[in-house]
C-alpha cells in the first residue's frame, strides 16, 4: 500500500496538477463558472413555470409568456455569457485588455452562431421586413462552440500585442482611448476571419465542435452507466491524492455538465415532462445523489466522528457537521484527513460508486424523474433533490437511503480509524502520566 501511495503522489500527482493548471482549461473552468448565477437565477423560472399544482398551469396561462422572458434570456442565452467570461478569463492570464477582448470574443460568436434570415412572409405584430435573428443558436446548443471561439480571438489578439501590430496613440491619449485603438487590428482580423468561416465557406465551427466532442459527453455525461462512475471515481480519485478533485476534473467536464443541464431546463420548459429529458448523470445527479455532503459522501463519516470515543474524532465530527450538511466537505478531507490515508480513502472511493449504481437504478426504473433544475451547491441534498426533480418526495427518500448506505460502508474503516486514534490517546496520556 504504501508503494502504490508513493507512485501515487510522484507520478500521477504531478501530472494531474501540470493538467489542472494548463490556462486554457482553467479559462473554460473559471469562465463558465461566472455564469453560474444567472443558470441557477434562470432554474428557479424554470421550476416558477411548471409548479406540480393542479390547476396552476390554466393560472398562469396569461402570464407565461413575460415569466418565460427571464428564462429566455439566461439559460436561453448561455453560450453568449460564456463567451464573454472565457476570453476574459484567459486575456486576464495574457495580461491583455480584458473587456476588449472579452467583447471582441462575443462579437466573433455571434458571427459564427447567428445566420440572419430575410423575412418572406411578414408577421403581424411581430416583423413585417427586412432579417431576424434566431437567438436559439445562443443556448447550450453552441456552448462548445463559443469555448473554441472564444479561446481563438484571444489568441489572435494576444498575436497582434505581442508583435507590436497596433495602432499606436501617444501616451497623453487617456488609456480606454488607447486601448479601443490598439484592439482595432485585432478586430479586423477576428471579423473577416470568421465571417469568411462561417458566411463566404458555410463552415459551422459550433457544428463541428458539437461532433467531435458528442461522443465523449455523451459517455461521461449521458446516461451511460459505466461513463457516470468514470467520472465518479476520477473525482475522488483526485480529491484522495490532495488534489481538488472538480478542479482538475472541471475544465474538461464542466462545459459538458453545464450544457447537458441547460438542455434537460430547455426540454422541462417546453413539454413540462421530467421523466424524458435528454441527460441524467448531470452534475447535480452526481451532487444531490451521490455527495451527500460533499465529495466522498462524506457527511456519513462526520456523523460517526460525531458519536466516536476518540476525543480528536468528535470535535472534528463536530465542527464539520454544519459545513457537510451544506455540501462543504474541506474540514473532514484535510482533518481527518482522507487525503493519502489507506483506510479512508477505500469507503471514500466505494460508497459514491454505489451510491451512484443504487440511484441509477431508482431513475432507471421511472421511480424518480430526471433532474430540471440547477440550484446552488450548498442547499441541503434532500431539499435539493425535491425540488430539482419536480417536487418529487421519492427523491428525497432516496438520499436517505443513500446516506444509510454510506453510512454502513464507511462503518468498518471508520472503527479501524477509530482504534488508532484511541490508542495513541492513550499512549499520549501514559507518557504525560509517567
Amino acid at each position: 500500500m504504501n508503494k502504490v501511495m508513493q507512485f501515487l503522489e510522484t507520478k500521477v500527482m504531478p501530472t494531474a496538477q501540470r493538467i489542472g493548471s494548463q490556462r486554457h482549461l482553467l479559462a473554460i473552468r473559471n469562465g463558465i463558472l461566472s455564469t453560474l448565477p444567472l443558470t441557477i437565477i434562470g432554474s428557479f423560472f424554470v421550476i416558477l413555470l411548471n409548479f406540480p399544482i393542479a390547476g396552476y398551469d390554466e393560472f398562469i396561462a396569461d402570464f407565461r409568456p413575460v415569466l418565460d422572458i427571464p428564462f429566455r434570456f439566461t439559460v436561453g442565452a448561455m453560450a453568449l455569457y460564456a463567451s464573454f467570461g472565457v476570453a476574459y478569463a484567459l486575456a486576464g492570464h495574457y495580461k491583455l485588455d480584458q473587456l476588449s477582448t472579452g467583447l471582441l470574443s462575443v462579437l466573433a460568436f455571434l458571427i459564427t452562431s447567428i445566420v440572419p434570415v430575410q423575412v418572406t412572409e411578414p408577421v403581424a405584430g411581430v416583423i413585417e421586413a427586412g432579417r431576424w435573428l434566431n437567438i436559439s443558436s445562443l443556448s447550450a446548443q453552441s456552448l462548445f462552440g463559443a469555448i473554441v471561439t472564444s479561446l481563438l480571438t484571444v489568441e489572435i489578439f494576444r498575436f497582434f500585442i505581442k508583435r507590436d501590430i497596433r495602432i499606436k496613440l501617444p501616451d497623453s491619449v487617456p488609456p480606454m482611448v488607447a486601448n479601443s485603438f490598439t484592439a482595432l487590428i485585432p478586430t479586423l482580423v477576428v471579423i473577416v476571419l470568421f465571417w469568411l468561416l462561417r458566411h463566404v465557406l458555410h463552415f459551422d465551427i459550433n457544428s463541428v465542435i458539437t461532433l467531435l466532442i458528442s461522443p465523449l459527453k455523451d459517455f461521461l455525461v449521458g446516461n451511460s452507466l459505466f461513463g457516470g462512475l468514470l467520472t465518479i471515481f476520477l473525482i475522488v480519485f483526485f480529491w484522495a491524492l490532495g488534489i481538488h478533485g472538480p478542479a482538475i476534473m472541471g475544465p474538461i467536464i464542466r462545459p459538458m455538465w453545464d450544457a447537458s443541464i441547460l438542455e434537460n431546463m430547455e426540454v422541462f420548459a417546453s413539454t413540462g415532462d421530467a421523466y424524458n429529458l435528454p441527460t441524467l448523470f448531470t452534475e447535480q445527479f452526481i451532487q444531490w445523489f451521490v455527495w451527500i455532503g460533499g465529495s466522498g459522501s462524506t457527511l456519513a463519516l462526520v456523523v460517526l466522528f460525531m458519536f466516536s470515543k476518540a476525543k480528536f474524532l468528535k470535535e472534528l465530527g463536530k465542527l464539520s457537521f454544519l459545513p457537510g450538511l451544506f455540501n462543504i466537505n474541506e474540514p473532514i478531507i484535510f482533518g481527518a484527513p482522507i487525503v493519502m490515508n489507506p483506510i479512508l480513502i477505500i469507503p471514500f472511493i466505494l460508497a459514491p460508486l454505489v451510491n451512484g449504481v443504487v440511484s441509477y437504478l431508482f431513475f432507471q426504473f421511472h421511480l424518480i424523474p430526471m433532474i430540471m433544475a440547477k440550484l446552488p451547491f450548498t442547499v441541503p441534498a434532500p431539499i435539493a433533490a425535491i425540488i430539482s426533480t419536480d417536487w418529487t418526495i421519492m427523491a428525497g427518500v432516496l438520499v436517505i437511503l443513500n446516506f444509510c448506505i454510506s453510512l454502513a460502508i464507511y462503518f468498518p474503516f471508520y472503527k479501524m480509524f477509530e482504534k488508532q486514534h484511541l490508542e495513541q490517546e492513550k499512549e499520549q496520556s501514559q507518557s504525560k502520566t509517567a
